[in-house]
């Protein structure tokens, strides 16, 4: 199961730039629904064709049968399901990457750039110590776009969990019957087939469902954590505001405001750059 461990591996570098919730999340999918799916799942449903016998003769009867128990199955099914669960948190991925090589491609241009004075080079410096989204512990802070490109894997991911547990309730229930009836054609009359280890299956069934529950409920609240914690961003914001700063003295005003003028024209124009 190769595929696994490479899925595996690359959302491990999730980790680095998730919420604490987030990181239960991927604890959660590794070991209650990868894990199970690989150790237990897969050997359960491996007689689940082979073993599905309907009481009949007629040639293709039990095959159209199976094919209307379950049309397509389990263990594909939750395999599709957490493909399409770590599709979100892949691009947001790669978002991150494209936003971490943005901003150090722009620092490295501003630190080879010559000819600034004493006041440019000290701004610049400590914008190199305190980054717009690295963090010197090499971490990524959620601002900006990675906080909007967060909040949409977020919702992706509550969208897909909630499609996939309604699309398994309508395609076969929760709940496996040891006895299916089966009237379609080719087969002659009302078919009686039988399933193997139905309860054992029912089982496993019931406790992808809890895990897949667990995921969604931790999706909605790190969705409501990180709401909660933008608005109370916000309101901080607007009371640092009503501060009403010391006023300079003019000669202080002036050289103020030509250098943030020269600091900023600088900042666009590298900006631009590296945007074109």
């Amino acid at each position: 199961m190769g595929e696994w461990d490479l899925l595996g591996r690359l959302l491990e570098k999730v980790q680095g730039h998730s919420t604490v919730i987030g990181k239960i999340w991927l604890t959660v999918l590794f070991i209650f629904r990868i894990m199970v799916l690989r150790t237990g799942a897969e050997k359960v449903w491996g007689d689940e064709q082979s073993d599905f016998v309907c009481n009949t003769q007629q040639p293709g009867c039990e095959n159209v049968c199976y094919d209307l128990a379950f049309p397509i199955s389990h263990v594909r099914f939750w395999v599709l399901q957490i493909i399409a669960l770590a599709t979100p948190k892949l691009l947001y991925l790669g978002h991150v990457l494209h936003v971490i090589h943005v901003e150090k491609k722009m620092m490295e241009r501003m630190k080879n750039q010559a000819e600034l004075d004493d006041q440019a080079s000290l701004f610049l410096r400590r914008t190199f110590k305190i980054p717009k989204y690295t963090k010197s512990s090499g971490k990524i802070s959620l601002r900006g776009r990675l906080l909007r490109s967060y909040v949409l894997h977020l919702v992706a991911k509550v969208v897909l969990e909630v499609v996939f547990i309604a699309g398994q309730y309508f395609l076969y229930g929760f709940t496996l019957e040891p006895r299916y009836v089966c009237t379609r054609f080719p087969c002659p009359h009302k078919v009686d087939c039988f399933l193997s280890r139905p309860t054992e299956k029912s089982v496993i069934i019931w406790f992808m469902l809890v895990a897949a529950i667990v995921s969604l409920a931790l999706s909605v609240a790190e969705l409501l954590y990180l709401c909660v914690k933008a608005i109370k961003e916000c309101m901080a914001r607007r009371q640092d505001y009503t501060v009403t700063p010391v006023t300079p003295p003019v000669s202080e005003k002036k050289d103020v405001k030509n250098r943030d003028e020269m600091i900023q024209n600088y900042v666009n124009l590298e900006l631009e750059e590296i945007h074109i």
